[in-house]
């Protein structure tokens, strides 16, 4: 496999924009589908082609990227009239967060169907992993054809890990999001325990960096919440919502206990239920001023 494959790249949100843009900026031959074509202009101007519907945009690429919004739209995307499926080779790699179970049923559909290898291979680094090339992705699928992708992949990602068989990316994606989503919650909780103790909540990152509380979402977070500056948008209160209800569906099946999880939840759906779901994540805050 080398750079002269042909990348196709269909989803240009807050994640699959810098993604592309990495892509493009390394070199490979891109061409990108959105549902709202205005945003791929710059891509465009950059040198990107667009495709008019995710057939054109299968038929033009040699590989085929998706970072869509869940599973639904994955399966409309794909299996859907003018779908990626309808025309095209080669293999699709979802970066796409959605239900392992959904993964392998995709997966086993893909190769029935048209022949074609599917990995699931969802990320986590966020918007700033992104635009800097460091993300984490862990992939679940044949080992062989992750290796093909792994030059391509390597464009946006610092890491990208072979977890197992199909399925298996989407699984260590909730593992992450249990991580992810906690983590944020008590640094919410942290922050404002600070502020109501007379502690320069500014200052805290600095002054825990490098040490046992440290980790990446602190980083980030903590600064945003000290300031209430929460743009731009990281990420939606939403949509870590919808990971950890999927997180709460598989511990259920699975009978695993996640106590800890169950409050993170519970706190972003007063968030959401209080207008502010589609808001960046950083005004979890607000629940405990």
């Amino acid at each position: 496999m080398t750079d002269r494959l042909r990348i196709g790249f269909a989803g240009l949100g807050l994640m699959g924009l810098p993604m592309a843009r990495r892509l493009l900026d390394a070199g490979w031959p891109l061409t990108v589908w959105n549902r709202t074509p205005a945003k791929a202009d710059r891509l465009v101007q950059a040198g990107a082609f667009l495709a008019d519907t995710p057939r054109a945009l299968s038929e033009a690429s040699d590989l085929v990227f998706l970072c869509l919004m869940d599973a639904g739209s994955v399966e409309q995307v794909v299996f859907g009239p003018d779908g990626i499926g309808e025309a095209g080779q080669g293999t699709v790699v979802d970066f796409t967060t959605g239900h392992p179970e959904a993964a392998r049923a995709f997966h086993d559909r893909f190769r029935a169907e048209h022949g074609r290898g599917w990995i699931d291979a969802p990320v986590s680094g966020g918007v700033p992993g992104a635009k800097s090339g460091t993300l984490t992705v862990m992939a679940g699928g044949n080992v062989d054809e992750i290796e093909q992708v792994r030059p391509a992949v390597a464009a946006f990602a610092a890491r990208f890990t072979h977890m197992g068989p199909p399925g298996s990316g989407q699984m260590t994606k909730l593992v992450n999001q249990i991580i992810s989503g906690c983590t944020m919650t008590i640094v919410a909780e942290a922050v404002a325990f600070a502020e109501k103790n007379g502690v320069e909540a500014t200052r805290l990152a600095d002054a825990l960096a490098g040490g046992f509380a440290d980790s990446k979402p602190f980083q980030i977070f903590a600064p945003r919440m000290a300031t209430r500056e929460h743009e731009p948008r990281l990420g939606a209160t939403d949509t870590m919502i919808k990971d950890l209800d999927m997180v709460e569906g598989v511990a259920q099946a699975a009978g695993a206990s996640i106590p800890m999880t169950q409050t993170a939840i519970s706190l972003m759906r007063e968030s959401a239920a209080l207008g502010e779901g589609d808001l960046d994540i950083s005004n979890l805050i607000r629940r405990f001023e």
